[in-house]
Parts: structure tokens; sequence; C-alpha cells
């Protein structure tokens, strides 16, 4: 790269200075509107609360069930207004914490759940009627979700008054990250049957939260990450569209999860496009004629793959600027990393950080003063027309193998973004793209840094407690209840009803997830 050129991570070129000579022929009524009104441009709400501009949402899991349950307590106290959870590697892949695949990443990277009573243990005491609950889950969200509901039942909370997301986006896990379990197509089948479950037992539920954050985690772009998640989202519409749902019973319940990383106006141009594209795929691709069903409401992330075990410290700087981004891209509800996560998962100190720093943007910057303050900016404006035409044209690609699916199964996306990955490694290897505290202003002799603690006893605990779960539960009931789950499974019935009475029954989430793995195979990439 030319010294005089300068471009952004998704190699969008960055002029000196913007001039009205940029934006020449740009209509702002079709390009802008209104705040709240199609195309959505500059958000879905007509204007911004300004005591509480996004919800305070902090992800949070690790052991067992006790000690996420009080890093949430913890977490409200210091002034979340949202739960979010991180479960283990096992619970995400469908194995319950004494399976020999399962040793030495028991609650590791998330919180080991496998029957009701974990997730009775995780929930305790907490306000489920008042508070949402976020749960980074995919291939067994079905399960989780249901868990969830389960253990609400028993708090007596009514079904109208629990809120929350299930992640349940199993595409990009194909394309990114890696947690899936059955192939696309029967997973397919699971994500419609959670749709019609929730249209009929949990109607304030987010049923998806199709995932940007985990693409760009892979090593994406920013056009790459809004062009291959709303692909998938694509998909996921015409998915429930063909399982019989009409787009406007089901689409006002989609949700979208978004990553920000440090190219600060590009991130805010991505946020802006990404509405926009949402607004005129549901109007003129699936004829949506319910507003909500066009309004792309989503969560935003810091950049994890952005913090550096390098001069700890500096990810505080970083973590700031991508959550000011994310503000100024009007999202509804935020995570703030942990400084400190690049060495582990996150301190109570680091934790407690990141919560205030969203509570400084919110209360002390004036950032919410007023709704998209960055509108009609020269620069802005013609960087999220960039962001946008380079995002259709993926689309149209991709639509032109057939969709997401088939994109996906050819290895496309993965491709791209393997290609993208290695470009950005070598930039800065190179020593093109400057990251402090890495390849420029190093620091010869660092200081210590605490480190999260692991305990060396959690597995065996969390293997006793699942193995007296087992021993201590009506076993008949149970292989019945699994029984009707694997004939579901293999007809046309929706999973998520057999699939409750054998979780109340205290069937376990591996035995469920043995039970699918059975009737649908378990998903080998050809590449």
């Amino acid at each position: 790269m030319a010294d005089d050129r300068h471009e952004t991570d998704s190699g969008i070129e960055i002029k000196p200075i913007y001039t009205a000579a940029d934006l020449e022929g740009w209509d702002a009524d079709t390009k802008l509107g209104a705040p709240g009104s199609p195309p959505y441009t500059r958000g879905i709400h007509p204007s911004v609360k300004r005591d509480q501009p996004w919800r305070i949402r902090q992800y949070a899991g690790f052991g067992n069930a006790e000690s996420t349950n009080e890093r949430w307590k913890l977490l409200l106290a210091a002034g979340t207004t949202g739960l979010s959870c991180a479960f283990d590697l096992p619970t995400q892949m469908g194995y319950d914490s004494d399976h020999p695949r399962a040793e030495g990443e028991v609650g590791k990277v998330g919180v080991a759940i496998d029957s009701v009573d974990d997730m009775r243990l995780l929930l305790a005491d907490l306000p489920l009627a008042q508070v949402t609950t976020s749960m980074t889950i995919n291939s067994t969200a079905a399960i989780l979700l249901l868990l969830y509901q389960l253990v609400a039942e028993e708090q007596g909370v009514p079904a109208n008054k629990l809120g929350g997301t299930i992640q349940n986006d199993i595409l990009k896990e194909y394309v990114a990250r890696g947690t899936y379990v059955y192939p696309p197509r029967p997973s397919m089948r699971i994500i419609t049957d959670v749709f019609a479950y929730c249209r009929e037992n949990l109607p304030s539920w987010n049923t998806i939260s199709i995932s940007g954050y985990h693409i760009r985690e892979a090593g994406s772009t920013a056009v790459q990450e809004i062009a291959f998640t709303l692909a998938n989202g694509i998909a996921y519409v015409e998915a429930g569209i063909a399982a019989g749902l009409d787009v406007d019973e089901f689409a006002p319940q989609l949700s979208f999860f978004w990553n920000s990383h440090n190219n600060f106006f590009e991130e805010i141009a991505k946020f802006r496009a990404a509405r926009r594209m949402w607004a005129r795929i549901m109007t003129e691709r699936f004829g949506a004629k319910n507003e909500k069903s066009k309004k792309l409401r989503f969560h935003t992330q810091t950049g994890g793959s952005t913090l550096t075990a390098q001069q700890p410290e500096n990810n505080i700087m970083r973590v700031t600027l991508q959550a000011l981004a994310a503000a100024l891209g009007s999202t509804q509800s935020l995570h703030t990393n942990g400084f400190d996560e690049a060495l582990g998962l996150p301190t109570t100190r680091a934790a407690t950080l990141a919560v205030r720093t969203q509570q400084v943007l919110a209360h002390e910057s004036g950032v919410a003063d007023t709704t998209d303050p960055l509108g009609g900016s020269y620069f802005v404006e013609a960087l999220t027309d960039e962001v946008e035409a380079g995002a259709m044209a993926y689309i149209e690609k991709i639509d032109g193998m057939g969709g997401a699916v088939a994109a996906i199964e050819a290895g496309y996306m993965q491709d791209e973004i393997e290609q993208a990955a290695y470009e950005y490694t070598k930039a800065i290897d190179d020593g093109e793209k400057v990251i402090v505290g890495v390849n420029k202003y190093v620091v010869d002799a660092p200081e210590p840094a605490e480190v999260f603690p692991i305990d060396p006893e959690l597995q065996r605990r969390q293997i006793a407690r699942t193995q007296r779960v087992r021993a201590e539960r009506d076993q008949s009931a149970v292989d019945a209840a699994l029984a009707d789950v694997e004939a579901a499974a293999r007809g046309t019935q929706n999973i998520l009803v057999p699939m409750k009475e054998a979780l109340r029954r205290s069937a376990t989430l591996g035995e469920v997830s043995d039970v699918l793995r059975g009737v649908f195979g378990v998903y080998q990439p050809s590449r």
C-alpha cells in the first residue's frame, strides 16, 4: 500500500476530504429518511432513550452453574440491564460433562449445563420476569431454551413475560465457528421448529440472533460480515416460509448480532448500511407488511479478536472506541469485552471496568443526546453507500449459487473469509497495519498480568451432579420421552414439544442430542 493511500479494513479507499460533490445525485429521502422510518438508515426508533440509550448486556459464563449465577448477580449489581450466557464447548456440541469428549473442556469457555437441575442453579434468585437473557448457543439452542422455560415455569413466570434471545444461528457455525452437530438441512428444520414453537408459546422471545460477530472474528472484512450474515438471514426467512409460516408471523422476532472493530467510521457505516439493506430485502424480496419485520434489531459486541495479550491495558482504549462506534451506529444492546480476555476469562475487575465503560459513554459523553448524530456527514454517507454496494455484490453472487446453504456447502464463504484473514494478518506482519504494542511501540519487559483462575475440581463436581440426576430420575419415563423425541425427528411434528417433556423428566442435554444424532447424523465437512 502506498504511503499516501488509506483504506478501510474492507479495502475501501478513503479520500483526504469529502465534500458535497461526493454525494452528487444522492437523495436524502431515499437513502436516509427519518429515524424510526424506512429505510431505517438512521435507526429503528424515532428518538434515543437518553436515560438508557441501549441495553448494557455483559457476556458471562464459566465453570458450573453456581459460579456463573454469582457473576451474573455481580454484573446486575454493577448496573447491567441484561444477562448474556456463554456455554462451555461440551454443552455447545451436545455432550454431557461426563462424556469422554468433554474431558478437559468442562466449564472452560462457558458454563456447563447438562440438565434442568443445572439450569435451576444457573437462574436461582434472578428476576426472570424483569431481566432478559441472551444465550450464545446454536446446535443445542432448542434444548437450552426449553430448560430456561421449564425453570421459569417453576418460578411462576408467565410465558408472555419471558424475554430473551437464543443465538440459534447454525449457518455461521459452518462458515466460521465450528460448533455444529447435525448437517445443515436438518439443522434448518430445528430452527424453523423453534420459530413455530415460540410463536405459540413464547411470543416475546427472540428466536434467532443472526450473527456476523463470529464471521468477523474468523477474519472477514466489515463488508463480508454484513453480506454473509444477511445472506444467512435470507436463508432463515426462506426456510420459515417454506415451513408454512407467514413472514410477518416470525420475522419481527428475528434479531442480529454484529462485531465492532477498530476502523471507527467503517463500523458506523456498516451498522447503517445493514439496517437499510435488511429493510429493502424484507420489503422487496419477501413482501413483508409489518414494519417490525423490516427493522433490523441488533446487539453488538466489541471485537474479541482485536484484543492483544501484549500491553493488555491498551485494550481498554480499543474497547471504548469500538463501543462508541456501536453507540453512534444506534445499537440496541451492547457488550464490552474485558481488557484481559486475550489472556483468559475476564477477571472480576476487568468485567466491572467493561460495564463502567458503557456507563461513562451512556451518561457522560453526550453520545445519547440526539439520534444518529453523524447522519448527513459527507464522509459517513458516502462510506455507508460504498459498504452497502460491496455487500450487495456478495449477496447477488451468493444468490447465483443457490443461496447461503448452497454457498456454504460449496465452501465459498469459508474461502472468502480465509483469504481476508490471511491478508489482514500479512498486513500486520509486514508492518503495513499498526497494532500498538504488537508491531509498534513494543515494550521489552511487560508487567505480569492477573489471569482468571481455573478450578481443577470443577469437572469432577459437575460429573458427580449429572450422574446423581441420572440415578435419581424415573428412567422408564425418560426412555419413553426420548422415544417420542425420536419419533418427532423422523416425522413432521414440532420437535420441541416432546423435547420439552423429556427435559422435564430430567433427560440430559447429551441424551437428547444423541437421539437427534441418531436420526439426522453428524455433519462432516467435505473440505
